[in-house]
């Protein structure tokens, strides 16, 4: 069976939609992005890709869509169909078992719906099938739902492959703890980090994409040069977490997976460092990160990240920073700043002045 045959057949196994159903954060967040939009969808056509079981599909036909073509290319197809029967929507949702790529629709679309993230939001490159659709299907003045995409990244602590191990009822495992870090050296981790573990919460984005202009091309290397971020609160430097966001046309509609969010099915992703380094509030880590399309199976992505020092790295200005030379900086644009807003109110004064004495 090839790679892509087994990505559509491993879709055939009911625990996966089970999970993806169950998953309250992400199923409850579509929903009100579809029904709290019912304006939008009223009397529309869409087109859901990756259909799935029907889910978002039937939640399209209850905000008052006209027509919907679900799209699936598992045999998922089949009980996607029995779900919309069984809720007297078979008039209005069309269930195709097809890859979209293969479509061929009567007309064009006023709205694209998918559930197409995976871990790390790249893996599994469904994005890809959703942009061809996009492309093929969706009218000029069309909307994507979800609409944008944002990659995050912090350092964290992971207390699961380092303290926790110190003392188990009474014994040192220490041994086991470094065997288990081992493990996950080159491969990434999918696991729950409590926000209190991560060590920088006002991070910068690794990627913005706005899926109403994205291309394939702009999927196949993502890269973050010199990605920096300040620690929050001292800690110890044990791993690098990745989480996304997804945005909807309703700016209050987002689904995060961050963490301290609601958890969801795809956890965080976290690469696990080779050593652990201490870090004090207010110091900078930074990091180069790459995603790139893994070959064979192009639906995979390499990560690659490589540990920067970044004291000898060049950094923004202004940076906030505790290293000497960033304080100095920042310390010295806040008062040119300072400086150009006095003469700024000097001149409107003036210029005030001026107008009153005519």
């Amino acid at each position: 069976m090839s790679g892509m045959d087994s990505y559509f057949s491993s879709y055939e196994d009911l625990e996966v939609h089970k999970l993806m159903i169950q998953d309250s954060a992400r199923t409850e967040t579509y929903k009100n992005a579809i029904l709290s939009n019912q304006a939008v969808f009223e009397g529309k056509t869409v087109l859901d890709v990756g259909a799935g079981s029907g889910v978002l599909s039937i939640f399209c036909a209850q905000a008052g869509a006209s027509r919907v073509f679900a799209v699936e290319a598992s045999r998922t197809a089949d009980l996607a169909r029995q779900l919309v029967a069984e809720n007297h929507f078979s008039d209005i949702i069309e269930v195709i078992y097809s890859k979209v790529e293969d479509v061929t629709l009567p007309h064009k679309v006023d709205i694209i719906v998918s559930e197409w993230m995976g871990f790390y939001m790249l893996h599994e490159s469904m994005l890809d099938s959703v942009l061809i659709a996009r492309d093929k299907f969706l009218k000029p003045e069309g909307l994507m739902f979800p609409s944008h995409c944002t990659l995050y990244a912090s350092p964290c602590m992971l207390p699961d492959f380092y303290s926790e191990w110190d003392n188990v009822c009474g014994i040192k495992m220490r041994s086991f703890a470094q065997a288990l870090r081992n493990l996950y050296l080159n491969k990434p981790k999918i696991m729950s980090i409590q926000l209190e573990n991560i060590l920088s919460q006002n991070v910068s984005p690794i990627i913005e994409l706005d899926l109403q202009h994205c291309q394939i091309q702009h999927l196949d290397e993502i890269i973050a040069q010199r990605y920096l971020t300040i620690v929050d609160k001292s800690g110890i430097y044990q791993g690098v977490c990745f989480w996304f966001d997804v945005q909807f046309p309703n700016p209050d509609n987002t689904l995060s997976t961050a963490p301290g969010a609601p958890q969801t099915h795809w956890k965080q992703t976290i690469i696990v460092l080779p050593t652990q380094i201490e870090v004090e509030e207010g110091e900078a880590i930074m990091f180069n990160v790459q995603f790139k399309r893994n070959s064979p199976n192009s639906r995979h992505y390499s990560i690659n990240l490589e540990m920067l020092d970044a004291t000898q790295e060049p950094h923004p200005n202004p940076c906030d920073c505790n290293q000497t030379k960033c304080k100095i900086i920042k310390t010295f644009l806040s008062v040119t700043q300072n400086i150009s807003d006095d003469d700024d109110e000097q001149s409107i004064a003036y210029s005030t002045n001026s107008i009153d004495d005519n």
